[in-house]
């Protein structure tokens, strides 16, 4: 079993910056994908970034440029930098981190780190 701690989160105004931290410890040596969702009220969860086990990056369109994604597979920790924030980005955000568990492929979500970007 993964068990996954985020950290990070908070208030901040726009055009500033935050950066989220989630840290995996169990069965790390068998992470594969990892990354950051976010849901704001009333909306569904949406992808924000993602970073393969090779390093591959992937944002979704409103964050390009603003956030960036990276991972410390040592640790099994991936972080978000976000930087420029509008308040519509307000959202929980959410860690997912997917892996291998003998046979078996595994997702694994966060508790969630309330972001809050005021205007």
């Amino acid at each position: 079993q993964l068990q996954l701690v985020e950290s990070g989160g908070g208030l901040v105004q726009a055009g500033g910056s935050l950066r989220l931290s989630c840290a995996a410890s169990g069965i790390i040596f068998s992470i594969d994908d990892m990354g950051w969702y976010r849901q704001a009220p009333g909306k569904q969860r949406e992808l924000v970034a993602t970073v393969t086990s090779g390093g591959s990056t992937n944002y979704a369109d409103s964050v390009k440029g603003r956030f960036t994604i990276a991972r410390d597979n040592a640790k099994g920790t991936i972080y978000l930098q976000m930087n420029s924030l509008k308040p519509e980005d307000t959202a929980v955000y959410y860690c997912n981190v997917k892996y291998y568990s003998g046979f078996r492929y595994y997702t694994q979500w966060g508790q969630g780190t309330q972001v809050t970007v005021s205007s």
